[in-house]
């Protein structure tokens, strides 16, 4: 009777729980990864390629590139740091003009809402998502349910983001207005060319923005692909 229990004692450890998790983790991977790549461009080293490229927009109404370089990165800290919005509304211009209008403070104060909110829910479901797959680590039973829901993540992320990239490929405008759309209330997020947004970040900016978070996205979750692929087939020898 005891070397009964002990052969069953594995499949009971790969319970109800441990499926639900490997449906968390499968979930959860897109969003990790997509998050990460974001906060990845969210840097001044990102801001320095960009703005360093010979083929980028130059700014019609005078900022030169230093300039880009310069006032871009408050914009950028603004987002991630704990400041209110008198951070950007004291920033003014060399002839003393306010740097942003109000609609682009309240813009900024909208996006800091949305990208706090994003990454403060990343982080904790990135913890828990740990947890999970520590939890499924530590019994040999429920190694499969940690690599199928590891290869399951990263199989679900690739198809997302080739349908992401294909959609902004095919007609940016509709998926630029339609992603603003989903954040932010109607008419809030357009500026004139001549407003201090657009003169640092102007359309070509995002596009390549979007094309490094899904190459980014992409890349890491091919490696876990294969990975767990790998570990997969031996775990069913």
């Amino acid at each position: 009777m005891v070397p009964a229990t002990v052969k069953t004692a594995p499949a009971r450890s790969s319970t109800a729980l441990a499926k639900v998790l490997r449906i968390y983790l499968t979930l959860i991977l897109p969003i990790i990864l997509l998050v990460s790549s974001v906060r990845l461009v969210m840097t001044p080293a990102f801001l320095q390629f960009e703005y360093g490229r010979s083929d980028f927009p130059t700014d019609p109404y005078g900022l030169s590139q230093e300039d880009r370089l310069r006032l871009a990165p408050y914009a950028v800290d603004y987002l991630l740091n704990s400041e209110d919005i008198t951070y950007l509304s004291q920033l003014r211009f060399p002839d003393g003009i306010s740097m942003f209008n109000i609609r682009e403070l309240q813009h900024m104060r909208d996006v800091k809402a949305v990208t706090q909110v994003a990454y403060a829910g990343t982080l904790l479901a990135g913890g828990f998502a740990v947890v999970a797959a520590y939890y499924l680590s530590r019994d040999r039973a429920t190694h499969m349910d940690l690599c199928v829901g590891l290869f399951n993540g990263s199989l679900l992320t690739v198809g997302l983001i080739a349908a992401i990239v294909l959609a902004a490929v095919v007609n940016w405008d509709l998926f630029f207005t339609g992603f603003h759309s989903i954040f932010f209330e109607s008419g809030t997020w357009r500026f004139a060319y001549s407003d201090t947004l657009i003169r640092l970040f102007p359309e070509q900016f995002w596009f390549d923005a979007a094309l490094v978070i899904g190459s980014v996205t992409s890349v890491c979750a091919l490696a876990i692909l294969y990975g767990t692929w790998r570990w997969k087939t031996r775990l069913t020898r």
